[in-house]
This record gives structure tokens, C-alpha cells and sequence, in this order.
């Protein structure tokens, strides 16, 4: 029987995990915290249809709810833009603790093993290829490591450079969180679910969600901030949200969150990269549990079709090709949109609420959706026109979206000749290319 370890306690290697272990797999996965403690101490919004990808059910109705439409805010906060999310497409939030408890019942139910509180250290480097993980209980070998240590994993940052596999996310490409659940100190509340883009001008967003108990708030930032900056944020924050009281109920941590395109290469002799580990995340968002679910049936059904198990880069190839096209084609352009945002002024960017160059339409298309190509077709054709109007009246503004639209046909070119079949050379040569578009 061929033995699989999953590196990480991460959503899509579960998941994976699942698969395999049903389908006769011996599979163990590690992970450095105590069973009790995975996931943060916060809720998670997702779509559900990503659970159902995975051959899970849907958690019990009590541990989730249907999540509350976004009201988005330029700097000035002169023109909200209220979400209307179609009811096919609504996501559920829960707390992400409730996740791991549904996800980890169903990989023990599926015959999957866990060993908790062992720190993952190093990939084992046999020849060309991973052969196990370094531990802080030892040395662990096995056929094939699937990553799911996260943004900074330990196993793909020390891979040898001649994988040509990235080791780090680039500048603007994670986003520095910290978020806290604070008492609510009024009922007065103007929107349930408040985000704020480029907050006091600067380059990151804030959020102040109603709940029934408690106020959520989330200050987010391309650089890396302390506690200090998070308190002043959120003292900002309270001076037009009067909900936000001054006890944190839970949360007051920091968290780092990749936004940028799929990992270029996530596959090498002995190795697969999922969820964060490859940048699955949607990179205008930051979401992408329901990704990595959806990830974990075609890294599994790769892993299965390898009958021979070789799982080299050759036989795993499958899973990055198949990824791409039915999940990364749609993530990779979102990654040129979001570079837009980082160059954006605040002035600009109120500009482009102002005008109508961002609609509350565009907040709501493909709420569920990561194709860019399914919601620019849900552009309406009158937009188009307001759209055109304002982009011209700004020559600044018209350079930067013009730069963006420039990168990401560079993109979607990349992306149409990923070679079909593995060839080492072939293959570093794409992903080079992939990787000068970002």
C-alpha cells in the first residue's frame, strides 16, 4: 500500500486526505497544533458547493449561516456600493474551528490518520525528488508529501532551487491581517457588513461587520503593521461606527493571507502543493477554502490515475494542468486586478466609484464564481458605456487600467499554452513566462 503524508493541517490536504483514504490510501497527516486549537479564533466565509466538490456533506444547519451582502466604500466614503447577491449564489459563514471539526470527523471517518503537535521542519531531498518530511519527532519518508503547510510552508520555501518551484510570495502578493471581535456598543448600525477600500489612504482595506453579539472589524494592509497601528485603526473606526466597544470577546490576532496568482509549478517528483501552500486564494479577496476543496478532487483523482505510483512531476502534472483549467485560468488575470488596486490613489479610487467605473453590479457578479470571464460577461451592456466614459476622463487612471488590461492579456496568452503534456524543460521555460507577467 502506498503511503501518502499530508504536510500541514490545511483545508484542501484534508480533503485530499479524504479522497485517498477511501480509495485505500494509507494516509497520515501532521500538523504542528493541538487538535482544539486548528484554525483561528474567527469566522470564515465560503462557498458551500466547495464542500460538495470534495464528496463532503454540508455541516449541520446550526453551524453556519447565510452571510450578509458587503457595502463597499471608497476613502471618502461618499458612494456606497451595496452587494445583491442572487440566492443560488450566496456563501455561508462559520467559524473556522466548526470547519476543521466537520472536515477532520470526516477524514477519521474515511480512514485517514492525524498527529497533532509535530512541527513540520524540512522536506527530506532524495536525489530529484521529496522524499519525506523532518519533524520535530524525527525523520518521516513516504511516497508522496502533499503540502498544505500554508502562505510560508516550510516544505516548499526549502525546496532545492533546481525544482524551479517558487519559494516565497513577492511584494503586494500576501496581505497582512489583524482582526478582533469586540462587544457591541450600540445597536445603531448603517450596514451590516462595511468594507472600506484604501482606509484613511492607505494601501489595504478595513471591515466592521454587525453580528448579534459582537462587531467584527478587520484592518488589513500590503505592508506589515503591530498592535499599536490596529488599535489606532480601529480607535479611526470608531468615530463613525459607534458599535465597535473597547472589550475584544475573542480574536486580536495577526494573520498573513496570500492575494495573488496560483503558484506557477506546485508539482515536482514526490511533491503537490494545495491550498494556500499554491496561492489558491482569490487574489482580489483573499478567500479560497472553497478552492482548495475544489482542488482536492483533482489532486486526488491524479494521485488514484497513477496506477504505477511514480507520483513524479510527470504523473502529478495532470493535477496542475487540470487545476488551471477549470480553477487557476479564472484566479491568474483576478491576480493583474488586484496589482491595479495597489497602484490606485485614494482620489482615484473614489474617482472610480464616483463615475461608475465600479458599480454595485460588478460587487455582486460571480459572487460565487472564480472566473474572471464569467463575470465580465455579466457587464451589462449600458455599463460599458459609463465605464468607457470615466476611464477616459482620467489620464492617470487610463494609464493604470490600460497597464492592467495590457498584463492581463499577457496573462490569459501564458495560461492558453501551458504544454499539455510534462517535459522538464517545456514546462520551467512556462513557468518563467507565467511568473514575468506578475
Amino acid at each position: 500500500m502506498k503511503k501518502i503524508i499530508v504536510a500541514g493541517g490545511g483545508h484542501g490536504g484534508i480533503a485530499t486526505a479524504s479522497i485517498l483514504a477511501k480509495n485505500g490510501f494509507d494516509v497520515t497527516v501532521y500538523e504542528k497544533n493541538h487538535r482544539d486549537s486548528m484554525g483561528y479564533d474567527w469566522t470564515d466565509i465560503f462557498d458551500k458547493k466547495g464542500l460538495l466538490a470534495a464528496g463532503m456533506s454540508l455541516p449541520p444547519e446550526d453551524k453556519y449561516k447565510i452571510k450578509n451582502n458587503m457595502t463597499f466604500y471608497g476613502p471618502s466614503m461618499n458612494k456606497p456600493l451595496v452587494q445583491n447577491v442572487p440566492e443560488d449564489q450566496l456563501e455561508i459563514q462559520m467559524e473556522r474551528r466548526d470547519i476543521y471539526e466537520h472536515i477532520i470527523k470526516h477524514a477519521e471517518n474515511s480512514g485517514v490518520k492525524f498527529v497533532f503537535e509535530t512541527e513540520i521542519k524540512a522536506p527530506i531531498i532524495l536525489g530529484n525528488r521529496v522524499a519525506g518530511i523532518k519533524t520535530s519527532d524525527g525523520y518521516i519518508y513516504t511516497d508522496l508529501i502533499i503540502d498544505a503547510c500554508g502562505v510560508h510552508s516550510p516544505i516548499r520555501n526549502q525546496l532545492p532551487d533546481y525544482f524551479e518551484i517558487q519559494k516565497e510570495p513577492g511584494k503586494y502578493e500576501e496581505f497582512f491581517v489583524y482582526r478582533a471581535f469586540f462587544n457591541k456598543a450600540s445597536d445603531k448600525v448603517s450596514d451590516k457588513f462595511k468594507l472600506i477600500l484604501l482606509n484613511e489612504n492607505i494601501l489595504g482595506i478595513s471591515w466592521v461587520a454587525d453580528e448579534d453579539d459582537y462587531t467584527d472589524v478587520l484592518i488589513g494592509r500590503f505592508e506589515p503593521f503591530d498592535i499599536e497601528e490596529a488599535n489606532r485603526a480601529i480607535d479611526k473606526l470608531r468615530e463613525t461606527n459607534p458599535a465597535i466597544g473597547n472589550e475584544i470577546l475573542r480574536g486580536g490576532s495577526f494573520a498573513r493571507i496570500p492575494v495573488r496568482q496560483p503558484l506557477g509549478l506546485m508539482v515536482a517528483d514526490g511533491y503537490a502543493a494545495i491550498g494556500d501552500s499554491a496561492f489558491m486564494t482569490v487574489p482580489i479577496i483573499g478567500s479560497g477554502i472553497a478552492n482548495s476543496f475544489k482542488a482536492s478532487s483533482i489532486l486526488a483523482q491524479t494521485v488514484i490515475n497513477d496506477i504505477n505510483g511514480e507520483y513524479s512531476a510527470e504523473t502529478l502534472w495532470d493535477y496542475q494542468k487540470t487545476f488551471f483549467k477549470k480553477i487557476g485560468n479564472g484566479l491568474a488575470p483576478m491576480a493583474c486586478v488586484k496589482n491595479l488596486l495597489t497602484k490606485l490613489e485614494g482620489r482615484e479610487l473614489d474617482y472610480i466609484f464616483e463615475t461608475g467605473i465600479l458599480n454595485a453590479e460588478d460587487m455582486t457578479i460571480g459572487a460565487d464564481d472564480t472566473s474572471l470571464g464569467a463575470i465580465l460577461s455579466g457587464v451589462k451592456p449600458e455599463d460599458i458605456i459609463v465605464k468607457s466614459r470615466g476611464v477616459i476622463g482620467d489620464r492617470a487612471i487610463f494609464q493604470k487600467i490600460v497597464k492592467m488590461a495590457t498584463d492581463m492579456v499577457k496573462c490569459i496568452s501564458v495560461l492558453s499554452v501551458m504544454p499539455q503534456k510534462y517535459n522538464k524543460s517545456s514546462v520551467i521555460n512556462w513557468v518563467k513566462r507565467y511568473n514575468r507577467v506578475f
